[in-house]
């Protein structure tokens, strides 16, 4: 998992709590479940039956004695909340994938392109058979065909505890990236590789 994608799940998952625990209040108090199954909610818990509001009468002219600056600084703060969040929702809806890349050297057959999963797939079957390998998973990233120099691809492998890190990674140049930067035209293409590797238990002797 990419960092990016460990905080868009994080975020994610911080907006499903609040709006979760938001909804099962408002729910809990317009129902009148806690008279109704003869719950008991905890001390100055909020909308506890369907006459109770969020902010009282009291409690708006506690907020509202502030001083002028009080609501414009809350509506100000909504409102950059409001940009941030519509801001975060495109960027997560903005292409980070080429989608389909150029097929056949350079230059390109016109009208003949490989889908960027596809290139993929293909490039960590061959790098998964290289001697040492045990795993290999590959993504491409970058913007669609027409930035041709953008694209990038990530190969993460894990060796097995015989392989080595520097003869593993000659023939994944030599072979699975050579064979896609010759087949895409993409000669300048940057790979970025993560090399770990796979834990073994202990052999027994007897």
């Amino acid at each position: 998992m990419t960092p990016r994608s460990a905080l868009n799940r994080t975020l994610l998952a911080l907006a499903g709590l609040v709006l979760l625990g938001g909804g099962l209040l408002i729910l809990f108090a317009g129902l009148d479940l806690y008279r109704r199954h003869d719950l008991a909610p905890p001390a100055g818990w909020p909308l506890t039956t369907p006459a109770d509001v969020l902010l009282g009468s009291a409690d708006r002219a506690r907020w509202s004695s502030q001083g002028w600056w009080w609501w414009p600084a809350v509506i100000a703060a909504l409102v950059l909340t409001a940009l941030l969040a519509l801001w975060w929702l495109l960027a997560q809806l903005s292409r980070h994938r080429p989608g389909s890349l150029p097929v056949g050297g350079t230059p390109p057959q016109e009208g003949v392109e490989l889908r960027d999963r596809a290139l993929s797939e293909a490039i960590a079957n061959e790098a998964g058979a290289l001697p040492g390998v045990g795993h290999a998973a590959v993504v491409i990233t970058g913007r669609p065909a027409r930035h041709r120099t953008r694209t990038r691809t990530r190969i993460d492998l894990t060796l097995t505890p015989e392989g080595t890190p520097g003869a593993t990674l000659g023939a994944l140049c030599e072979g699975p990236i050579g064979t896609a930067r010759r087949s895409t035209g993409l000669i300048d293409m940057p790979a970025e590789v993560r090399l770990q590797v796979s834990r073994h238990g202990p052999h027994r002797v007897e």
